[in-house]
């Protein structure tokens, strides 16, 4: 990493620098048809050079933006590095957004060219062409499909590479001429927010935000030059820009690309990467994978499960927290290690991980504890794409219910600096901070307080320095009653569970108690049904079991206890199909788009508070292939007595939150 004396690069002279000081240094890996391919640095830069003269050869200009969209795969990566070489702009974008998505983003970053994988990307790409006036080429890395596509438009990024080969023989110093043009605060990257709250906007993010947040990730966890690391997350998550990309280069790191994301298991226990990065979700499912193969086993296997993860908790949880290790357990330790944890840690391919990080949202200690009790050190990373990663889960100690120690900018930039406003909003400045929102100005203006960044998040600080999240402050909810409860933490608990997939709490100043949507996690209750011999035909059908309410119920009673009386969920409904990113229900990041669930919800949450037991409900669908329709399905609606609340480490959060 660069030090206080030494001028800040841009990524690319980072990236130039290393290749040229290390050619024969492994960069990346990348399973392609079966087989695990090696790139070293000095072929991944004649690459790049070749890509990014390439590129200007197409009349690109420094300041230009083009748009990424595909898997991770290491061209995506290239591409990206090639763009940034030139002074340009990269929007990366989710590779499940729909065609008017990538309209709007086109249009609102003026993309001159749009960069995707293969023939589905490039037929969205093709689809908007004309209504975004800026772009000028669409080129494409994968040809599996498009030998029949003659559009004059389009271009193949081998085609861009020979071009820029041929150029670099005549002009053989221009790439590194034109890298050398670069300035730490040149704009590199626009991060598109994920649009919860109305129409994304795209956050400048300059090479010194970038250089910087590597800086205190690295300083702020055991990374270690040459660790193996799985790249999952898309680029567009500004978490990945940070660790796949720029610490994959300026620490560096191994940079491991999955064959495919439905093969990002298998290809973890085939790596078994010592460093890894997964949003709250993705982790949430491995722990529910733990769970769903407790259900799975033979009451044998399942006891002697059961007994190894509690042995797990009294060991490695008990250290976490400090507390003393019971002689019983720490003599039982060594046989709970070879005959269950160990395995489990095999069988998701975390033998190796010495880094374990999650980010994103909110995640229930439930999960992390259940990831320590495995021997996993699963820690929190909390921060914004405006200001990068602030803090994070440091040393051997520190309390699950918190989102970790606050970290140090580098020093090559401004302090970070952070303060609590007399209604418990987070403000922070210095560092690299983020220039603005792209074509914008009266957006960056609102988030803006005499040089304060005003994140939006509801927080605490412990008396060991730790920083309480605990909840968005546009998202603490308020009864008729004025009694305010946390949706968030009422949310990412009962997320915890194997059979619950997603959540939405109800409940505002109109209504006098709290009700709840559920999707339940169909592979997980579909097994639990099966073992029961219930019988379903789709998801509609085993949603609206009683069987299935009745175990829904459950676990929301278990939270319940956690929880003082007004704040407690007191009636339920099961959605009857699953949320859906492209009917609108979900982000691309996989976030509730709640208004617009509250829209196409209405007649139900009515009924829920109206009292019913159900609602008939017609529910516009699109299918796979394109086609639009409406489901029917009756929902029933449920009712949870009261639970008698128990005394926790919680009720400290409660009452930061004034619910108690």
């Amino acid at each position: 990493m660069t030090s206080a004396a030494t001028p800040m690069k841009t990524l690319p002279q980072a990236f130039v620098d290393r290749a040229t000081a290390e050619p024969e240094r492994l960069i990346a890996r990348h399973k392609y048809r079966g087989i695990w391919r090696e790139f070293r640095y000095g072929d991944v830069l004649e690459r790049v050079r070749n890509l990014a003269v390439g590129l200007q050869s197409m009349s690109f200009a420094r300041g230009e933006t083009v748009a990424i969209i595909g898997e991770n795969e290491p061209e995506n990566f290239w591409m990206e590095l090639a763009v940034l070489s030139l002074g340009g702009k990269v929007v990366s974008l989710y590779p499940d957004l729909t065609v008017g998505e990538i309209e709007y983003l086109l249009n609102d970053s003026q993309a001159v060219y749009f960069v995707g994988q293969d023939q589905e990307q490039i037929d969205k790409g093709l689809a908007v062409l004309g209504s975004v006036p800026t772009l000028r080429r669409l080129i494409y890395w994968d040809d599996t499909g498009m030998w029949s596509y003659r559009q004059p438009s389009l271009m193949k990024l081998e085609h861009m590479e020979d071009e820029g080969r041929k150029r670099n023989a005549a002009e053989p110093g221009l790439f590194d001429s034109l890298v050398a043009l670069g300035q730490p605060d040149d704009i590199a990257i626009l991060s598109y927010t994920s649009g919860t709250t109305g129409r994304p906007k795209g956050v400048i993010i300059t090479h010194r935000y970038l250089i910087d947040n590597a800086h205190r990730l690295v300083n702020g966890t055991d990374l270690t030059p040459g660790m193996d690391y799985l790249t999952y997350i898309a680029p567009a998550w500004v978490t990945e820009q940070l660790f796949g990309v720029t610490i994959g280069v300026t620490l560096p790191l191994v940079v491991n690309f999955p064959e495919s994301p439905e093969q990002v298991l298998a290809n973890l226990r085939e790596l078994a990467v010592e460093a890894m990065v997964f949003a709250p979700r993705q982790w949430e499912s491995l722990a529910s994978t733990i769970q769903a193969k407790m259900l799975d086993a033979g009451p044998i296997r399942r006891r002697i499960y059961e007994w190894g993860v509690k042995i797990g908790r009294k060991v490695n949880v008990a250290r976490l927290d400090g507390k003393p290790v019971p002689l019983a357990a720490h003599l039982a330790f060594p046989i709970a290690e070879t005959l269950v944890l160990k395995p489990l840690r095999d069988k998701l391919g975390l033998t190796r991980v010495k880094v374990a990080l999650s980010g994103g949202s909110t995640m229930a200690p439930d999960v992390f504890r259940l990831f320590h009790a495995i021997g996993v050190p699963l820690r929190n990373i909390y921060g914004s794409t405006e200001i990068g990663i602030m803090t994070i889960h440091k040393g051997e100690r520190y309390d699950l219910e918190t989102v970790g120690h606050w970290l140090e900018a580098h020093p090559a930039t401004a302090a970070l600096e952070w303060k609590v406003s007399p209604d418990g909003e987070l403000l922070v400045r210095g560092g690299s901070f983020f220039q603005g929102y792209f074509g914008k100005p009266d957006k960056t203006t609102e988030r803006i307080d005499g040089g304060w960044y005003r994140t939006g998040d509801a927080v605490s600080v412990t008396t060991s320095g730790e920083l309480v999240f605990l909840e968005r402050i546009e998202d603490l909810a308020k009864l008729s009653s004025g009694q305010s409860y946390p949706p968030q933490f009422i949310e990412t608990r009962l997320r915890f569970s194997p059979f619950i997939k997603d959540i939405m709490t109800l409940g505002d100043a109109s209504r006098d108690y709290i009700g709840a949507l559920i999707n339940i996690d169909m592979g997980v209750v579909s097994r639990w049904a099966e073992e029961r011999r219930l019988a379903y035909s789709t998801f509609a059908d085993l949603s609206q079991m009683t069987a299935v309410a009745d175990l829904i119920r459950e676990e929301i009673v278990r939270i319940n206890k956690f929880l003082p009386d007004h704040a407690q969920v007191r009636r339920f409904a099961n959605f009857p199909k699953e949320l859906d990113p492209d009917e609108g229900e979900l982000t691309r990041t996989r976030k509730l788009r709640r208004e617009f669930l509250v829209q196409r919800y209405a007649e139900l949450i009515d009924g829920l508070y109206a009292g019913k037991d159900r609602v008939a409900l017609s529910i516009p669908v699109t299918y796979q292939d394109g086609r639009r329709g409406t489901m029917a399905a009756n929902v029933l609606i449920h009712s949870v007595d009261a639970a008698p609340l128990v005394a926790t480490a919680v009720q400290a959060r409660r009452k930061m939150a004034g619910m108690s």
